[in-house]
């Protein structure tokens, strides 16, 4: 289903399950581009494990390098939010969350011009992702997690957050490098 921003979809999986566990396509290309009239192709799938409170983001890589990211959650639970920065776009600004979990396998849909982070809910959680662009990092960019004028609720509580000496130092919203 898509967000309340162009090209941003929250995808719910069909999960077969009985007493012996589950079975689930977490990945068809023909579903996806069928689904969302758009073809992706990606190169990278990347994986990462956290604990409860920490805030990875906001990330995004500026163009030409510019990725589209398919995102889930494995094991755990996270507040995943994507920040439109398309400079034309009627939602510029704008962020958009969800809940993921290996629970509930929603996957998270985020087009390139989209900065992305999450915020850890569980105990731990295990975050995996594909991407349409390989890691190039001279073209790495970000906002701060904590930006006043984004607003964006964590879900977590300001005192248990946990942030990377490295995110702890990006610039805000109005300071930040953005090329879409």
């Amino acid at each position: 289903m898509e967000t309340k921003i162009e090209g941003l979809f929250i995808l719910e999986p069909r999960v077969f399950a009985d007493d012996r566990g589950y079975f689930f396509e977490s990945y068809n290309k023909k579903t996806l581009d069928d689904l969302i009239g758009k073809k992706y192709i990606f190169v990278q799938d990347n994986e990462s494990k956290s604990s409860y409170g920490v805030v990875r983001g906001l990330h995004y890589q500026l163009a030409p390098y510019s990725q589209a990211k398919l995102v889930r959650v494995l094991q755990g639970c996270v507040y995943d939010v994507a920040v439109d920065l398309r400079k034309t776009s009627p939602t510029f600004g704008e962020w958009a969350g969800v809940k993921l979990s290996g629970e509930n396998k929603r996957q998270f849909l985020i087009p390139k011009g989209f900065a992305h982070g999450f915020s850890v809910l569980s105990e731990t959680a295990v975050f995996a992702y594909k991407c349409d662009e390989y890691y190039h990092p001279e073209t790495e960019a970000g906002i701060v997690y904590n930006d006043p004028s984004l607003n964006i609720d964590w879900k977590v509580r300001e005192e248990d957050i946990k942030v990377s000496p490295k995110d702890g130092l990006l610039p805000g919203f109005e300071k930040a490098e953005m090329n879409f």
